[in-house]
């Protein structure tokens, strides 16, 4: 039996497993296994597992990400924020600041104070705006960003009133977003600089608690179609806040940053021969 030490952690409301796998004993090639431990009946629970291994760059460690479905994703902001005070906690690191390897390049972070975290992350690439997408009940304008992850940024009136899981279904999986889908943002933005943001995110397959990069796709569209300034404050469901600060100048942001909240809940120990798989009934 193979017994796994693991930390709960939350970021703005956005839940995650994260693991010290420095010496790299975890089987992360394994996404059914993987997918049996975030699940919310039979697993731990979450929306997400973080790995901390050595960093095959310049990082002080890297962050492997995976999303509740098994599959691994390039970058998540709140992940993020976690891993470095999840890195600091477990002698990974041993000051405030630190930069960590992921799939979308190195971030750098910096631990504020008990429970605040800011990462610097790269810029947003590929900006597609005014993209209409034909549902058979009526099209739904958007924008797209990727912010390490891609977004698709719908400004509505009332996010509180939107069906997050199923209209944000049908637009993940949008041909104009194949063959990955994109993450869907439902925002009602509030001149200078507050934006409300609900987030139907990929892999998740569900409502996610929060979405970093999504508060980052959510400022970029704020600032370049709506006249919206930095820094940004994007409000969570959960009520937690998201700050998007940097420099922007000429249709490109410098030293892009995001900072929030971030919180132990629980550690734990499981025995991964012993999680349910999901085995068919006979």
């Amino acid at each position: 039996m193979k017994k796994v030490q693991f930390t709960k952690m939350h970021g703005a409301g956005n839940d995650f497993i994260l693991i010290d796998d420095r010496k790299l004993q975890f089987p992360a090639d394994d996404h059914v296994l993987l997918a049996a431990l975030a699940d919310h009946h039979t697993g731990i629970s979450c929306e997400g597992i973080i790995l901390l291994r050595p960093s095959e760059r310049s990082g002080d460690f890297r962050m492997m990400f995976f999303n509740p479905d098994g599959t691994e994703a390039d970058m998540c902001g709140n992940g993020a924020r976690c891993a470095a005070a999840f890195a600091r906690d477990c002698g990974a690191v041993k000051g405030s600041s630190m930069t960590m390897e992921t799939g979308a390049g190195l971030v750098d972070a910096q631990i504020l104070g008990p429970g605040l975290v800011k990462i610097w992350v790269n810029e947003p690439s590929n900006r597609r705006y005014d993209i209409e997408v034909a549902l058979p009940d009526g099209p739904v304008k958007g924008d797209f960003v990727n912010s390490g992850v891609p977004h698709f940024v719908v400004n509505v009136e009332s996010p509180s009133s939107v069906d997050v899981e199923g209209l944000g279904r049908r637009l993940r999986l949008a041909e104009e977003f194949a063959p990955d889908g994109a993450n869907v943002d439902f925002v009602r933005y509030r001149k200078p600089n507050q934006a409300f943001l609900r987030t139907y995110e990929r892999g998740v397959e569900a409502e996610s608690g929060a979405c970093g990069t999504g508060a980052i796709a959510t400022a970029i569209v704020g600032i370049e179609k709506f006249g919206m300034s930095l820094p940004m404050t994007v409000r969570t469901p959960a009520g937690f806040s998201l700050t998007v600060d940097g420099d922007y100048r000429r249709s490109k942001s410098t030293g892009l940053t995001l900072t929030g909240p971030v919180k132990k809940v629980f550690v734990g120990e499981i025995d991964l021969d012993s999680i349910d798989i999901g085995n068919e009934m006979e």
